[in-house]
């Protein structure tokens, strides 16, 4: 059972007509569109996804060309991942697309489903939390403002990319052997603190305070570790990166001077990186052994790709012990460049980092499974909630949020592709009741990869971030192309949709002046 045929017919006669799959999704508002039961087998819920006019044409032609082509080679469309996911055991709600949603292993990357943990049949799935675990975005600020760093950007921009080691296999500066990592991979932020790497503040602005209490190493493989272990402090490549950046709107006054930022023009540093080859070696284990799960407990899926276990059995229990010990990695690994970044930053200045200024705004995760609490039908259930390429947005007073943001909401961080401009959000009480408190993660794939390669020169994607004033250093300059802002969705698109939606709100929109990648 190999393969996209495979995959693509999933118990259906034939494939249906454009026409035909047409009649089963439904606009729901300007910027939402239902997916009805019958789309895909055995939907146990709905679909949802959030599209503008732009997002939903891409959306809707990926659905025509799945038709066109009979359902024979390439991904499925997004739209039929989000509605094979709606056939899991256990999902409840509904199983949502988020504006950047792009196809992807099992759950498509921008897709949020959560699951009820009083259903014994309930299952985690791996694929809706991807193979990058605690992918994730870290904003810091700074006191200084764009004018200073002009005359000595290209510097900064070398002396960040000295700093931080990048690209495909790159090795870290953090020192570190087998008990280390042991520690690291228990502890989270709390390692980086004992040993000198963050400060007290940075873990009070970290989803989870930068350590899931649940992760076990031993759940953890041998092969993992040592993949992990050389890793530690290291960007990677792919659309990992680390920006230094300049505040370009304020939306939301109040909800921007509590995260420190009062002006235009005022500098701040985006670093967007995982758990490296250690999360996706925990990933890929995991796959293995549910496979058999499903087999032994007779669990059929639409997809292969959405391998998955009931969340009560020990491959379940073994894989969200081994999910949060990678999560751990992935914020000792943005902690330890957030380090680097501190001591490039004061040495360009010739000052310390505390006298710039360079508190974390906060830490979101965006490839994770959290067990959380949430109001279904007007009783409170403990949920399991898959966020992959989705980010939690959690509303003002919420107790999972720190202190300094209970009136204004969880900061949202959202991050452009390579030379376009990110974004801050705020989460919302709509967001809670719509998509249990989830938001979209980034700008979202247009191309794929190798289309991109082969449409793309360069030169060309250097060139154009040169005219724009953005000072780059790529470890791999032919990757480049890959992450070519061509390539992706518009992140500005993605972001209007979620404001419009409700389901977060937009605080400041942050441009790039020097981009650091793998």
């Amino acid at each position: 059972m190999r393969g996209s045929t495979a995959r693509l017919h999933c118990g259906m006669a034939g494939v249906r007509s454009y026409r035909e799959e047409l009649q089963y999704i439904e606009r729901v508002s300007p910027v939402a569109f239902r997916i009805k039961k019958g789309f895909v087998p055995n939907m146990n819920v709905e679909g949802v996804f959030y599209v503008n006019s732009n997002l939903e044409t891409l959306m809707f032609e990926e659905l025509k060309q799945h038709s066109s082509s009979q359902g024979h080679g390439g991904f499925l469309p997004g739209v039929k991942q989000i509605a094979n996911v709606a056939s899991l055991p256990g999902i409840i709600g509904k199983s949502v697309g988020l504006p950047d949603v792009h196809s992807g292993y099992g759950f498509a990357i921008g897709n949020m489903a959560a699951f009820d943990m009083g259903d014994p049949l309930s299952v985690v799935s791996p694929g809706g939390v991807g193979f990058d675990i605690n992918c994730g975005v870290r904003l810091l600020r700074t006191n200084v403002d764009e004018k200073d760093i002009h005359p000595m950007k290209e510097q900064l921009a070398q002396s960040l990319f000295d700093h931080i080691p990048v690209g495909v296999g790159s090795k870290g500066v953090i020192p570190m052997n087998a008990k280390d990592l042991e520690e690291a991979l228990e502890m989270g932020m709390d390692w980086s603190l004992r040993e000198g790497y963050a400060w007290a503040e940075d873990k009070e602005h970290c989803e989870e305070c930068g350590r899931m209490l649940q992760a076990d190493p031993s759940k953890v493989s041998a092969r993992a570790k040592k993949r992990g272990l050389p890793q530690l402090g290291t960007l990677g490549a792919g659309n990992h990166y680390a920006e230094i950046q300049v505040v370009d709107e304020i939306y939301n006054v109040a909800a921007a001077r509590k995260m420190g930022i009062d002006r235009k023009g005022q500098v701040c540093i985006m670093i967007h990186s995982g758990s490296r080859g250690l999360g996706h070696q925990v990933a890929t284990d995991a796959l293995v052994q549910m496979e058999k799960a499903m087999s032994r407990d007779k669990i059929h899926v639409n997809d292969r790709q959405l391998a998955c276990a009931r969340i009560s059995t020990k491959e379940g229990q073994d894989y969200l012990k081994g999910m949060a010990a990678a999560a751990n990695y992935a914020w000792v690994n943005r902690s330890s460049m957030t380090f680097l970044t501190r001591q490039a930053f004061a040495k360009a200045f010739n000052t310390t980092p505390d006298d710039l200024d360079m508190h974390v705004i906060y830490d979101v995760s965006h490839n994770i499974a959290k067990v959380e609490e949430h109001m279904v039908d007007g009783k409170q259930r403990t949920l399991l909630v898959h966020r992959k390429g989705s980010t939690r947005a959690f509303p003002p007073h919420h107790p999972l949020i720190p202190v300094d943001y209970q009136l204004t909401g969880q900061p949202v961080l959202i991050g452009g592709t390579m030379g376009t401009c990110s974004y801050v959000l705020t989460g919302t009480e709509q967001g809670m009741s719509d998509t249990f408190g989830t938001t979209c993660h980034g700008a979202g794939r247009a191309l794929s990869r190798a289309k991109s390669r082969r449409t793309l020169g360069y030169e060309d994607v250097l060139g154009k971030l040169a005219d724009k004033g953005i000072s780059i250093r790529v470890a791999s300059p032919k990757l480049v192309m890959e992450e070519a802002p061509e390539s992706y969705k518009n992140v500005t698109d993605v972001v209007d949709t979620c404001h419009e939606a409700g389901i977060s709100k937009k605080a400041i929109k942050l441009r790039p002046v020097a981009v650091i990648k793998g």
